[in-house]
């Protein structure tokens, strides 16, 4: 058990040092992990109905493959 958490671990910290050189990481048949940057837009605070502004910020996306959204499609669908 430990090994997998220490796997996990170093993959996130491998992960982190790749994006912070504006560098995007694509694992074949998985997926591509990229920064992407977010301009300030309007917000609205729920309980009071309040604009508020959402601040710019960057942000980490990831598009699966399209082996990995076929892989997810064929076991979802086998549940049924």
């Amino acid at each position: 058990m430990r090994e997998g958490k220490d796997v996990v671990e170093i993959f996130f910290e491998s992960l982190r040092e790749v994006l912070g050189r504006g560098e995007s990481i694509k694992l074949s048949g998985f997926g591509k992990f990229e920064l992407r940057d977010k301009e300030q837009r309007p917000g609205r605070n729920p309980k009071t109905k309040e604009e508020i502004p959402i601040t710019a910020r960057r942000v980490v996306t990831f598009k699966p493959s399209q082996k990995l959204k076929a892989r997810v499609e064929n076991y979802a669908g086998s549940t049924e």
